[in-house]
């Protein structure tokens, strides 16, 4: 995973979904993801130049669901990747399986 401090998504975990999510201001998105999910890697490096993209005015980060499986089940996420969109803290959207870069970025600026 890219390093939040240079751009890249923030490390999502049951502990501080709270604050970075729910927490953050305007818009925020979240991948939720798994180490054995193939889609999953194939969506991860986009949601990592999509991050780096958008520093300062979207909040993005990744959860991996088998280490913060709290959080996935409070969301009912029950395929992976599975992207999550937040406006104020509240979800707005969902995209569900891997999705182009354009399809993400669409979504960014629907709801930016």
């Amino acid at each position: 995973m890219a390093d939040a401090a240079n751009g890249g998504p923030l490390e999502i975990t049951d502990a501080n979904f709270a604050d970075e999510i729910e927490g953050a201001d305007g818009l925020a998105m979240v991948d939720f993801w798994a180490e054995w999910c193939g889609p999953c890697r194939l969506v991860g490096p986009i949601v990592d130049e999509l991050a780096q993209e958008y520093s300062g005015r979207v909040t993005v980060g990744k959860l991996d669901v088998d280490a913060n499986p709290q959080t996935a089940f409070r969301f009912n996420v029950r395929s992976i990747p599975s992207i999550l969109f937040f406006r104020d803290g509240e979800v707005v959207d969902t995209l569900v399986g891997a999705h182009p870069r354009d399809s993400l970025e669409k979504k960014i600026l629907e709801h930016a």
